[in-house]
């Protein structure tokens, strides 16, 4: 088979809800996507994992802050660097102890993704990271470390701050060579180590950068047959929160397109892995197959079988190229 499939993992995947954000809590929910990459390298894909790290990083900068006055705090896309090794390291772990034999090799990549200086991200902070405060506290970090400080889904408030749009992946050869060669590669942790161009030279630039736009650019870079967004509902829904709330199991790209500017998905839930799913999909070279897949981690194996007819029964959402089979309508997943 030797297609590649592009996996996304929200940091929220190894830091889930509810959790403090252990060592020994982020390695089993490790172990937990590793058992779902074993099944998918047991049907000849070839896999990358692109991972979130909006928890990890945000509690990384609370610790720098804390201990400014024993040791200098780093800025936050230092702080994005040490996630990707820390996260990478975790993660290729849990590879090797659940994988064993059947991989080559689990290898972790340090990142670089090119952002515009002059992204208008920038001027409008949006990506939340780290955990939620009461609204003194927010106010307070707000006043001492110059903190953009929103509400955020009724929790509290969290730290916003900028999240640029990728533009190019510095290590896209290395990616591409390291997957071809049969490893399963660890990249864009965090959605990459944000660096800008100036004078001819590559420079960090405080941000963070969405993991499932940077997931987009690394399944176009590595010639990806699937992107996968791995998120905490088995499908795509329409009518979310209303009596005509239904899943998806299957859609166009034009639909897709269409239900995002309907505002289906919102930008700060559904709306960037829609967004990324239809600049793949859309972006596909004539032939090429491309397909894109939103689910939980227990469905990725389904979703991404069910095309070749194996699996039946419930599945995830994918979208697919505009020459979507009549039948394939919006209708109840499971």
């Amino acid at each position: 088979m030797n297609e590649v499939a592009v996996i996304a993992l929200g940091g929220n995947a190894l830091t889930r809800e509810g959790q403090r954000g252990t060592l020994e809590e982020q390695y089993s929910n490790a172990l937990a996507m590793a058992r779902s990459v074993r099944s998918l390298l047991r049907k000849g894909w070839r896999i990358v994992i692109v991972h979130g790290n909006g928890p990890q990083v945000g509690n990384l900068a609370i610790q720098h802050e804390e201990g400014a006055r024993l040791v200098p705090a780093l800025p936050l896309y230092s702080l994005g660097a040490m996630t990707q090794g820390a996260l990478g390291s975790l993660i290729c772990l849990a590879l090797h102890e659940v994988c064993a034999a059947e991989i080559s090799g689990a290898v972790s990549v340090v990142t670089h993704i090119v952002v515009d200086a002059d992204d208008p991200a920038f001027a409008n902070p949006t990506k939340p990271i780290g955990p939620f405060f009461e609204r003194q506290v927010a106010e307070e970090f707000a006043r001492t470390r110059g903190w953009t400080m929103v509400p955020d889904s009724g929790r509290g408030f969290r730290r916003v701050v900028p999240s640029p749009v990728p533009r190019a992946i510095l290590e896209a050869d290395a990616i591409a060579t390291l997957t071809a060669a049969g490893n399963i590669v660890v990249a864009a942790g965090g959605g990459g180590i944000p660096v800008v161009r100036e004078n001819g030279v590559h420079r960090g630039v405080d941000a963070v950068i969405d993991k499932d736009l940077a997931a987009e650019r690394i399944a176009v870079a590595a010639r990806a047959t699937a992107l996968v967004m791995v998120t905490g509902v088995p499908a795509v829904k329409l009518d979310f929160g209303t009596p005509t709330e239904r899943a998806i199991a299957d859609m166009s790209v034009g639909d897709a397109r269409r239900h995002l500017v309907d505002g289906q998905f919102p930008p700060g839930s559904m709306g960037p892995k829609m967004s990324a799913a239809i600049e793949f999909v859309a972006g596909s070279p004539p032939g090429a197959g491309r397909f894109a897949a939103i689910t939980t981690p227990e469905l990725v194996y389904a979703t991404l079988d069910e095309p070749h007819g194996v699996v039946e029964g419930e599945r995830g959402t994918r979208i697919l190229p505009e020459d979507v089979p009549a039948h394939l309508v919006e209708e109840p997943v499971g």
